[in-house]
Order: C-alpha cells, then structure tokens, then sequence
C-alpha cells in the first residue's frame, strides 16, 4: 500500500473499525453528522443528505436514506410489509427499488435512524455494507426457479454476502444498543483489514444466457455453469467491470469487465476472496477517483492480474469456458415456476413505489402481500417479482392491480419496459441535474417519435443519470442520457439491452428540452437503413461514428 493516502483513507483507518466518530455523533443532538462521521456512516448502510427542494438560503434540510443489504433482492411478504411500514413511519411514504436489487428508504431524521434501523433488523435485514468502501449487495439472476438452477446460485450470493461482510461489531454496538466486547485482543478485520478497500465494489452471479444482473458492470461478474442434469460444476468469471467516470477527467471511464477463467464450484469463495484481497493491496487508495478495482486490472492488464491472484491461492485458473451468448429478460408478466407455482413480474416505472392520483402501486403491493403473502424480489432493473403464487390466487392478484391502476406485466410499453433513471434531485448528494423526476417526460415524448416510426415493438434500451457516476448503468443502455450540468446532459449511443458492449459519447452539454430532438436523427436512419432484425445499438455499433455524425448533421 502506498504511504500516501486521500482523507478518507485517514478517516476509516482511525475509525476504531467503524465505530468512531458515529458512535459519539450519533448521540448528540445535532441533525446532521459530522464529514467524517459521514463516510463511516456508509458502512452501516445509510447517506446523510439534504433536500435541495426544502433547503432555505444556507440552511441545509438534513435527513437520511437507509439502503438495505438483501442479496438477489429476495425478501418475504413480512419482511416487505416491515419496510412498507417504515417508509410511513419514519420516511417520505415511498420505497425506492435498486438497480442492485436492494430497496431505499429517504427521508428519516437523525434522531429516528436507530429505531429505523432496529425496526428493520426484527425484520431480519441488515444494512451493514449495503454502502461504503466494500463488498455491497450480490445480485442474482432473479426470476425464480422455472429448471431448479436459480436456487443454486441464490444460495452462492448468500454465502458470498454472508462470508463477505465486514467483522467488526460496531454496526451491533451502535445501532442495535450492543456493548463492545473486548477479548483482550485488538479486533480485526480478516479480509478488508483497518482500511478496508479502496472504493466500492460489485458482484454479480448469472445464470448462463441471462444478464439481468448487468455482469460486466460488476467488479466480479460469475456465472454459473452446469451439467446436463442441472448439478452446478463452476463458475465462468469476469472481473473489472464499472461505470463511473468524471466529466472534467479523462483518466476515469466505463470499462467492461474482462474473461478472466473458470473455478469449480467449490473454490468460488476463496476465489472471491482472492480476487477481493489483490484490490484491497494494489488498489489506489491516493487517488478515490482512481480507486474501483476497473483501473488496476485495466493498468495491469488481465495477465498480470491474474498470475498475482494465482500466486496467492497456490493454483491455476482454468480457461475461461464457452457459454450461450447473453440476452435480457425483463421476468414480466405471469410465468410458471417448477414448483408449478406462479410468479408475476411488475414493472415499475423508475424503482418508486408511491401512491398518486392515477395509480395506487403502494397500497396495491401492500395488500398482496397481506392477503396472498408472495415472496417478494427485487431486480436489477428495478422491478418487482411476486413469487410462489398460487393457481387460485392469480386472479385475485389482478383483481387488485387493476383497481388500483396499476398497469403490469406486459401490458408495459417496451420503451418503459427497458427505460432507468436513478433518483438523482432533490436528495442525492452526487446530482448535478434531474433524472427520475423528469425522466418520464423525457420518455414520453421519445414514445411519441418511436410510435411516429412505427418502431415501438423494438427492444430499445434508455437510461437516464443525473451524474456520471452510472448507478443506472447508462454506458451500456442502446442511448445513455447522463447529467454533465445544470439541465444538460451528455448523450452516449450504441450500447445494447444484454448489457454487453460500451456505448459512445455522441454530444455534449445538450439541454433537457432538445434530447429527444438530438436523437430524433438517429432513429429516422435506423429506421430506413437497419439490417432486418438488427437492433438500434447494433446499427450504430456497425455504421460507425462518421455514420452518425452524417445522419445528425
């Protein structure tokens, strides 16, 4: 490790294993925390932010978004009641779902974080790591079983959450009202150690064939592989995946995660590990901007990376497997489970789950979950799956979503379908401009020109961020809008739905009120001079840059 560190290097090193200086502000009666509490605060879960909205002159509108570490997003009707509850009790009367398969809940203040906290840990969910320099929620394929091999690699992601979440017991002690417990010996952090790592990182876990998880945005991306009777036999792995980047620094980007080999199903934990501990040495723990694992592997290169890896687990990997090639499955609608049991896959339109005038998606959710009690899971593309749901009850299900209006299934338009936003305005402290609040503006009017050129049965994937940090994943959408300032946002062309190839810069700094006009070009020639079954990021992936610059001229 380099003998320079950045401030929050300094900050978790002296944090007594992220205890201070949160344990002692956590009991003031300030409704803020402190910088350095701050950054602390991550690692159990929750952001302190402020309501641009409610601010007035200087004084901040502090409060709290609590972020929950549940991996494949899979939580019980009680479970889900549980945060249906606090989002009344103590938030803003909306759940948020994750582009990690997690849920967010804003709004709290400080003096009721801890009861929030508890309330939730009744519940038997955590928030532990669900934020912070550390492993966060694994993502798992989420549909349930329909051939027997979800459940497996489910249970892979609960092992790694579980054996990959930090030691120490401060989250207990401050939280939970625990008393610390001194051995006599000074308390360690096997893996991570007293820095713990140099940025955050991602993991993912796939079926063959299916990318809904995004795995080469992920800084592990695996995927099951199995035999011809279903039994798992290892694991494919990709490492070195991420999407952000900085506007204003041309040595931060998105990167696609790389082949780095295959492991039988028995070493993917030390594997894991292995992979965890190489970031946590070599990793740039200088520069934050520098720090995801996307960078070293990138200065590095694959090779290099690799030999160290096998240096320190005594073996070699074996070569990377074939595989099918990856497509993306949305899970809407009705589908069959193996059990014979049902699942409904509901798409919400940007992760939020509120009531308004049109619709009631909160109370239509909460009362399935009271009368029918479905497992409930979160997907990386913000929806929600109602599983292990019976025949007889299938009708009663769609009974109350349509009386709530709420429209399901694939009842959806494809744009909305394949459409992200992350919340961006008023309370994340990243935002340059809006995202969720005016996205869907956005994508109306770009369903007015599609449905114009008659292309609304295309699978055309649109993401929107309000900075360029990418949680909404907007460098691999077929058109990325992302905030670059106040109302103007940079476009990116030419990804694709399965999530596996970087789309490009195309302009800059365009208003909110042209995006659409900007990109109204491009589609008029996809239109007239696709390839028969060709998708928009696969025309333009093809054409070339000079051929998209000709068609906005």
């Amino acid at each position: 490790m380099s003998s320079k560190k950045s401030n929050v290097e300094v900050i978790k090193e002296n944090s007594d294993y992220l205890r201070g200086p949160l344990a002692d502000e956590m009991n003031n009666d300030d409704p803020f925390i402190s910088k350095e509490a701050y950054q602390i605060m991550k690692f159990h879960g929750s952001y302190q932010q402020d309501d641009r909205d409610l601010r007035k002159g200087r004084n901040r509108h502090w409060m709290f978004m609590i972020r929950g570490r549940i991996p494949g997003g899979k939580i019980s009707a009680d479970q889900y009641i549980t945060i249906d509850d606090l989002a009344d009790t103590y938030g803003d009367n909306t759940i948020r779902v994750t582009t990690r398969q997690s849920f967010q809940l804003y709004g709290i203040i400080k003096n009721e974080l801890k009861k929030t906290m508890q309330d939730l840990n009744k519940a038997l969910i955590t928030t532990v790591g669900a934020c912070g320099d550390i492993v966060r929620n694994v993502m798992v394929t989420p549909a349930p079983d329909i051939d027997g091999r979800q459940a497996v690699v489910q249970e892979f992601a609960n092992l790694l959450s579980d054996e990959l979440a930090p030691a120490s017991n401060a989250y207990h002690e401050i939280w939970l009202d625990g008393e610390k417990v001194y051995s006599g010996e000074e308390e360690v952090e096997p893996l991570y150690g007293k820095h713990y790592l140099p940025r955050k990182f991602k993991i993912g876990v796939a079926l063959p064939g299916d990318n809904s998880v995004d795995l080469y945005t992920q800084d592990i991306g695996l995927v099951a592989l199995f035999d011809d009777e279903n039994n798992i036999v290892g694991f494919n792995v990709i490492i070195g995946g991420g999407m952000g980047m900085n506007h204003r620094r041309e040595d931060t980007f998105p990167l696609l995660g790389k082949h780095l080999g295959y492991i039988t199903a028995e070493k993917v934990l030390e594997v894991v590990k292995g992979i965890v501990s190489v970031q946590r040495d070599h990793g740039n723990r200088e520069d934050r901007k520098q720090g995801r694992m996307k960078y070293l592997v990138n200065n590095w290169g694959v090779e290099k990376f690799k030999a160290e890896l096998e240096s320190r687990l005594g073996y070699e990997l074996e070569p990377f497997r074939d595989m099918p090639d990856f497509d993306l499955d949305l899970y809407l609608g009705w589908k069959r489970q193996n059990d014979g049991n049902w699942f409904l896959g509901i798409s919400i339109e940007n992760g939020r789950i509120n009531d308004d005038d049109n619709r009631k998606l909160k109370k239509a959710l909460r009362e399935i979950a009271e009368n029918y009690g479905p497992e409930v899971r979160f997907t990386p593309n913000h929806n929600v799956l109602l599983t292990n749901i019976k025949e007889e009850d299938k009708d009663g299900i769609e009974f109350l979503l349509n009386s709530y209006g709420v429209v399901w299934g694939e009842d959806y338009p494809n744009l909305l379908k394949y459409s992200m936003a992350c919340p961006a305005m008023p309370t994340c402290g990243l935002a340059i401009t809006e995202s969720e609040r005016i996205f869907p503006e956005v994508i109306r009017e770009l369903e007015s020109v599609i449905a114009k050129l008659e292309l609304q049965d295309e699978k055309l994937s649109v993401r929107m961020t309000g900075c360029p940090n990418g949680c909404a994943r907007p460098y691999v959408a077929d058109i990325g809008f992302v905030g670059q300032s106040l109302n103007k946002y940079s476009i990116f062309i030419g990804g694709d739905p399965s999530g596996t190839r970087l789309n490009k810069l195309f302009k800059e700094l365009v208003p909110l009120e042209e995006l659409v006009a900007e990109v109204l070009p491009l589609l008029e020639d996809y239109k007239i001079n696709r390839l028969k079954s060709e998708s928009f990021g696969d025309f333009w992936e093809r054409t070339g840059t000079v051929h998209i610059e000709e068609a906005a001229a």
